[in-house]
């Protein structure tokens, strides 16, 4: 029976109800492709920093301490709260350091200290506190001619010294414990050396009584350094010069007990040295110049016993 035109009308709308059902059905499956997908640009975005930090890992690894710099630079400006930013400002003292910027290194390990006092990597950054206070200490000339470190100014080893300090009472238990200990046994003994060359300084200008204070202090602050046995010879040879003779006697008891190799001590064990206690060692030209010519010689100890 042929359809009348009421009834194909009807048809037309129910097919169209149907398309139109199944494109809003479509449309609901595909989400939001039509208008955009917001986490797809998160995740983009977050691709974008992941790339920068593995491109200044490749840097750092190939040693480019330059390039690393900059580009972790560039992360944490573009990205300052993003998911590498901690890691890159913690990675950023390590690329100073490796830059030989070392003030750059303190300056970026202070930073991270204030701005992340409960990282749980925050020892890594007080240990390259310590390590770059101690390399800056050294210059171009000092690593290409050996010199001894122990006569120039010590305050950045001091300074180095303090930082490790530091890390141990804080972290006593962190891995870069067992080196910053090994390296403080170290600055321990330039600090106690060089306490000994002032005190060689003090006598060539006949102040005798600052070298003495010097050699006590090492005998008395830097025990189990080398340079204790010095200590002890700089007391005597003090005590000789300003007359005091019993202080001197005690100072050459405890030398002669604990290093009777010292070369003060010859082999009765008697302190020898151009001033002792036995008066100046003079010359015949110093003694009949009445003392103008050849005077003897300024004391001066530097004994490093043999490892």
């Amino acid at each position: 029976m042929e359809e009348t035109p009421l009834k194909q009308l009807a048809h037309i709308l129910r097919q169209s109800v149907k398309l139109l059902i199944a494109m809003a059905l479509l449309l609901l499956l595909s989400g939001c492709s039509f208008f955009g997908d917001g986490d797809e640009l998160d995740l983009g975005s977050e691709s974008g920093e992941q790339q920068i930090y593995y491109e200044a890992q490749r840097y750092l690894d190939n040693e480019s301490f330059g390039m690393a710099i900059r580009t972790l630079q560039l992360l944490e400006s573009r990205y300052p709260f993003g998911r590498y930013a901690e890691q890159a400002q913690l990675e950023l003292i390590y690329a100073h350091y490796g830059a030989y910027e070392y003030e750059a290194a303190i300056e970026a390990a202070d930073r991270f200290i204030r701005l992340h006092p409960q990282h749980p990597n925050i020892d890594y950054a007080y240990y390259m506190k310590g390590l770059a206070a101690f390399d800056m200490e050294g210059d171009f000339f000092s690593s290409l001619i050996p010199t001894d470190d122990t006569k120039r100014d010590i305050g950045l080893i001091q300074e180095a010294f303090a930082e490790f300090a530091q890390l141990l009472a804080r972290f006593p238990d962190s891995a870069y414990a067992p080196d910053a200990r090994a390296r403080m046994v170290h600055m321990r003994n330039m600090i106690a050396r060089h306490e000994i060359h002032v005190a060689n300084y003090y006598f060539r200008r006949g102040a005798y009584m600052a070298a003495l204070n010097r050699g006590r202090w090492v005998v008395e602050h830097m025990q189990q350094t080398p340079s204790v046995a010095d200590g002890l010879a700089i007391m005597a040879q003090g005590y000789i010069l300003l007359g005091m003779n019993e202080l001197a006697l005690d100072s050459i008891s405890v030398l002669r007990a604990n290093y009777p190799d010292h070369p003060s001590l010859n082999e009765e064990g008697e302190f020898e040295s151009s001033y002792d206690l036995n008066g100046p060692h003079r010359s015949w030209i110093n003694k009949v110049s009445f003392g103008l010519f050849d005077p003897p010689e300024p004391p001066q100890f530097d004994y490093r016993p043999k490892s």
